[in-house]
């Protein structure tokens, strides 16, 4: 299924900026980058499940927010994309 990730993290601090990367680099372990702050993720659904749990244990709730939208498995009929950064298919093959 794809999973859109969506977050915004305080960064006024160090340990919020910290809070960032760190949320970054979970969401790129299971996906691709396609706006600053969202992620396109592919996953089946223990994975999604680990990846919530992972990103909540990271940000602050007082602070930070996280949003996860489900697109299902028929998501490619509902993903429409204009202008630059073109993504790429995260279930093809990966040849550089």
């Amino acid at each position: 299924m794809l999973v859109i990730i969506t977050y915004d993290v305080s960064t006024v601090s160090s340990a919020g900026q910290k809070r960032l990367r760190k949320v970054s680099k979970v969401c790129q372990n299971y996906g691709q980058r396609v706006q600053n702050s969202v992620f396109e993720c592919v996953v089946d659904a223990t994975q999604f499940t680990a990846l919530k749990i992972e990103l909540a244990n990271i940000i602050d709730e007082s602070q930070d927010s996280l949003r996860f939208y489900q697109l299902g498995n028929n998501y490619k009929n509902k993903v429409e994309h204009i202008g630059l950064k073109e993504s790429i298919d995260v279930e093809g093959p990966l040849i550089f």
